[in-house]
């Protein structure tokens, strides 16, 4: 018995009975030979933390775009914290904890450049075609390598599934999704005062009794909530008290930090960049990199542009502005 079956035969031991054993995965778009020490879902988590879009995750904003202290997030770093989260709630609830960690580290791994701003900003420019989650799965079945990673089907699911419309086909894609955004609340509020736009007196007193006090205390409390709600169930989800304090949480950011009119003048700024970018590529398809260009020729000049966009690091779109854009100075002999 090889240490990959040694493992399979462990999860169907040890895993709940709502959870996927890597020995029953759909498969992957195209067959490849048994590993003999990693199940498939181990081999996927391997796959996308050594792919090089994963690497470009640490230059992409998370909330404050190209922030100079080095203590803010960034995609990667969020990336990081929703995978903990994840498999902190996949080994509580006995799922999969390889496959939940493989979905949370591709999950953002079509994010454009200035975070969600740069996400609007595409969106805008295909006529409401854009959507990062897509992008992050159009990155594993396409792009990346030139032809996709060939992820399994449960971690393609849960990638695609994370955010929008619909929920993952797995309890463990379900958890990365509650990943997601128990992470993005509590750190973009350590963020926000971090920056100065709120202060911790500022945050709802009536939500933070039941949430907790502290960054630490609000993270237990959601965690330990659905695990406490989800144990041994078909389901994910948290109590309806904590639920409902939960989205008033994330609604209070939405008012106060990402959408607040602090933002209008550097979501300007992103939004000129990304469009110049755009519609200077369209007119100029054959300076893009040669991978894009064969692109064009099969799905379109609109489509290789948008691709070359979203997997844009900040600083690769700032400079690349620059490039096209910005006078140099004239060198003098």
């Amino acid at each position: 018995m090889t240490i990959r079956e040694e493992l399979e035969a462990r999860e169907r031991e040890w895993l709940s009975p709502h959870a996927v054993c890597s020995a029953d995965t759909k498969g992957r778009a195209a067959d490849i030979s048994p590993d003999t020490l990693r199940t498939e879902f181990q081999r996927d988590r391997d796959r996308i933390l050594h792919c090089k879009s994963f690497r470009r995750l640490k230059f992409k904003t998370q909330v404050f775009i190209a922030p100079e202290d080095d203590h803010f997030r960034t995609r990667l770093t969020h990336t990081l914290e929703v995978s903990q989260v994840a498999r902190t709630l996949a080994r509580a609830l006995r799922l999969n904890e390889d496959l939940a960690e493989a979905i949370a580290l591709g999950h953002d791994l079509g994010h454009t450049p200035f975070g969600h701003c740069g996400e609007r900003c595409l969106d805008r420019l295909t006529g409401g075609g854009f959507r990062h989650n897509e992008q992050s799965l159009r990155v594993v079945e396409v792009l990346e390598g030139g032809e996709g990673l060939n992820l399994t089907w449960e971690v393609r699911d849960g990638i695609v599934h994370h955010s929008g419309k619909g929920a993952a086909a797995t309890l463990e894609g379900q958890c990365v999704a509650r990943a997601d955004r128990i992470a993005y609340i509590n750190h973009d509020i350590d963020d926000a005062i971090r920056a100065g736009v709120l202060r911790e007196f500022e945050l709802p007193h009536e939500l933070l009794r039941i949430l907790g006090e502290t960054h630490g205390q609000r993270i237990d409390t959601m965690i330990t909530d659905i695990v406490r709600e989800s144990r041994n169930q078909p389901f994910i989800r948290m109590s309806d008290t904590v639920q409902q304090a939960t989205d008033e949480l994330r609604d209070f950011l939405f008012k106060r930090v990402y959408m607040d009119g602090w933002r209008a003048d550097e979501e300007r700024r992103c939004d000129h960049v990304l469009t110049s970018l755009f519609h200077y590529f369209l007119e100029n398809p054959g300076e893009m990199p040669l991978e894009y260009v064969q692109i064009a020729y099969r799905d379109g000049t609109e489509r290789a542009v948008v691709d070359y966009l979203a997997c844009m690091t900040d600083r690769y779109a700032l400079r690349t502005y620059e490039r096209l854009f910005i006078p140099a100075a004239f060198p003098i002999n």
